[in-house]
This record gives C-alpha cells, structure tokens and sequence, in this order.
C-alpha cells in the first residue's frame, strides 16, 4: 500500500524495461489536451488486447506547453492486426508499414513497435551497414524498450499512457525537456554514421525547440558532416523542406552554419549569407515565411526556394547582360542554368520549376509603370506571389525602397489616384505593320461588282 502511494506521488520504476514510470503529478499532461480521435485509437487497442501509447513529438509538444500537430500512436500489433480494428484504415509503405487511421478529418498515424537493424543483424551474423557505419535494413519489429533505443533523441523517446495517464521515460527525456537539452540516445558517432541525416535533425529541433546541443552530442559533427554526401538528394530536400516549413526556418538556416551542415543540405549558403545584400534578401524572406506559419497562414515552398536560389539567378543574370545579352534573354537564361546547377545539390522537385519562373519572370515588369502595363500586371494569376517577392527585394535593397511603395499604393488606389499615379510610358512602342493593300484599292473605294 505505501509502495503503491509512493510511486503514484513519485513514480515509478519498471523491471522489465528499466522505463521511468512517471504519474500525471510529475508530468501534468491532462488528457483534455489529447485529441480524441487519438484517445479513441489507443483505446480501441487496449479493448483488443494491445499496448497503445501516444509517442514522439506529442508527448514532447505537452510536456513543454505546446499544442502539438499531429499525434503518434504506437503499439505491439502488427499493421495488419491494426488494419483489422479500424473500419477507416489503410495500410501505407514499402519499406516500413504504418497504418492511418482517419477518424472525421484527422489522420492518427499508427506504428508497430520497431527494433533497430543491428538486432536484425545479430541473428543473421552480419551488420547491414555500408562502408561508412549508415543501416542498410531497419525494417525489424520489436518491443517497447527495443521502439525507444532506435529514437533518435531522449525528448522523442517517451510514451504516454492516455489509460493510466502516465508518462514512460527511458532515457531522461522529461528532464531533458526541463532543462531544454537536445541530447543523442547512445553513442553519437554510432548513431550519426548509422543515419547522418540525424546530424540535420540536431539542427532543425535544436533552432525549432530553442534548445541547447549537448556537448557529446554536437561533438561528432564537424567531422561526419561529409557523409551528408552518400544520402540520396530526395532525402536531403525532405529534410530541407521541414526546417524551411517548420516556423523557425530563420533560425534554422543559421544553426545550419553554425554546426558547418548547410555545405551537405543547402550549400547556396555560402555564397548568400557573405553577400550583404543576398543575406539581408534571404533574412527578410525566412523572417516572413516564420511570421506567416506562426499565424497559421499558408507558406508557399515554391515561393521560399524561389528566394533561396534568387541571388544565384540574379548574379547570372547580370553576368550574362555585362556580356552583352539582352535583359529578358538573359533572365531566362539564368533561371534555366540556376535550376540546372541545383540538381545535384538540392534536388527540388521540378514541380516547383513553373512557379518559381513566374516569380522571377515577373520582377522586371514592375520597372514598367507605364501606359497599360501595371494594369495588365494587376491581372496576372501570379501578381501577389510576385508583388510579396518584390517587397523582400525592396527591403533587402536590391532595388529602391520607393518601387515596392508604389506599388502598394497603386493596389489600393482608386481608377482616378491609378491614372495620375502611372509615370511616362519610355518603352519604345511597337512599329505598326503597313496593310498591304489589295489590288484596285489604289483609288480609293472599291466599286461593287
């Protein structure tokens, strides 16, 4: 009885997994906070028999008074056993299976419990790595203690019982939360060389968390930075894009240069952040795509690696004028090359291509603020995306202050205010094409048959 009270009041821990057991008193995760499609999943398998605890980034999110984005479930059932509990399911991957379980509009994401390779391995006597330590096969069930050892950090290694309401922690995850620690479970280089895109994560949660990198943790960085080279190029952009897109892209992109990752994710950087006007450029757009995910507003992928491959396009497109190319010529030419270049590098879907060149394709039309030109602007679909892009080039001074000004007034300006704003048309005009006349038109009239 005192051992019960004691361990309600200060938790507990579990001999068979060696998990800190901690009641809702030291966590202070209410259920209210949990989503009740995600309460009804792990409820749904315990009623059948099964283990079901929310996971991750959830159990993060609370813990640090968050209001977190998705919820994880994982359990001891297979995909299949899954599959059979929930009418609203479907089993998706190739590589590893996960089910979703879709409940009114949310999406839960259910996974069975996952051991890592090397377990795999030590019944087969082999190690399914490459020559630089990184898994090839991590495909392995397992149990709840094997699920927690393969996580990358402590704080994404804790499980919430929504039935018990307690929270079990293997690794010191909770007190890492409190002293906002970003802390590698196992040995980091191991851990680094078993997956480097791991060392990208240390960056994205340390700038989206606003915490700090444990020593040991940072330590391995500088030299396993080069083995970013041997992941595939989809993987880096993946990567990519949830730092971009994760509300502290600002952050993020700096952290990135701080550890010496960005040459193995965006290596644009360099050349960017050393030009005072490209840095001020790409400050400016990841300070407003931050803004606008904070207030819950759409950010456009297309449009953010729009701005990130902008200076590289605009230096080749004066590059190519100097050479004597005529101004519209030589921007496409440089956008061509720039997206060309990047292949290799970034890897950015071509879907992404069309609006991209819209954006830059339009910039120069903004100098013409003559005769019927800003009107037909006005109309064209990809005008704000263009008008938003032109206010980051005003405010890094790439151009004048008083060009993005005029157009914001001309916005909002009346059909009277428009017409007084537009400037003397000094384009030339298109020469009109001499109709050639028919014969017997030379005296004028022609005369009815």
């Amino acid at each position: 009885m005192i051992r019960r009270i004691i361990s309600k009041v200060f938790g507990r821990k579990s001999r068979a997994s060696g998990a800190q057991i901690l009641p809702q008193s030291k966590h202070g995760i209410r259920r209210e906070q949990i989503d009740d499609c995600a309460l009804k999943t792990c409820e749904t398998l315990a009623q059948a028999g099964f283990k079901g605890y929310l996971v991750g980034g959830a159990v993060r999110d609370l813990l640090l008074d968050k209001t977190p984005k998705d919820f994880d479930v994982a359990t001891d059932a297979t995909p299949e056993e899954v599959r059979r509990l929930f009418r609203r399911s479907r089993i998706i991957g190739r590589r590893f299976q996960i089910v979703h379980v879709m409940c009114g509009r949310a999406t839960i994401e259910v996974t069975t419990f996952r051991a890592n390779g090397q377990k795999e391995a030590e019944d087969d006597d082999e190690r399914p790595t490459d020559e630089h330590g990184r898994l090839l096969s991590d495909n392995v069930f397992g149990s709840m203690v094997d699920d927690a050892a393969r996580r990358d950090f402590t704080i994404n290694a804790l499980y919430y019982d929504p039935e018990r309401e307690e929270v079990h922690d293997y690794f010191g995850g909770v007190a890492d939360c409190k002293t906002r620690v970003l802390r590698m479970i196992g040995d980091p280089e191991t851990r680094y060389r078993e997956d480097p895109v791991r060392m990208l994560r240390v960056a994205r949660f340390a700038a989206k968390l606003d915490f700090h990198i444990d020593p040991d943790t940072r330590k391995p960085v500088a030299t396993l930075a080069p083995l970013l080279a041997n992941i595939p190029r989809a993987r880096i952009f993946d990567e990519a894009l949830k730092l971009l897109m994760s509300g502290h892209a600002l952050r993020g992109v700096h952290q990135l240069r701080t550890e010496g990752l960005h040459h193995g994710m965006l290596p644009l950087l360099d050349t960017i952040l050393d030009d005072p006007t490209g840095e001020r450029f790409i400050n400016a757009a990841l300070k407003t795509t931050d803004a606008r995910i904070a207030q819950d507003k759409p950010a456009s992928p297309a449009f953010l690696f729009g701005t990130l491959l902008w200076p590289q396009v605009l230096q080749r497109w004066r590059a190519l004028e100097t050479a004597g190319e005529k101004p519209q010529p030589a921007l496409f030419a440089a956008m061509d090359e720039v997206l060309d270049a990047q292949r290799g590098q970034l890897a950015i879907p071509r879907r992404y291509d069309g609006m991209m060149k819209e954006i830059w394709a339009l910039q120069p039309r903004f100098e013409q603020r003559g005769g019927q030109r800003p009107y037909r602007l006005l109309e064209h679909p990809r005008f704000r995306a263009a008008y938003d892009f032109l206010l980051l080039r005003a405010e890094s001074g790439e151009v004048a202050a008083e060009l993005g000004e005029w157009w914001t007034r001309f916005q909002e300006a009346g059909e009277d205010e428009r017409a007084a704003m537009l400037l003397a048309d000094s384009s030339p005009k298109p020469r009109r094409r001499r109709k050639r006349k028919k014969p017997g038109d030379a005296g004028g009239e022609a005369h009815p048959a």
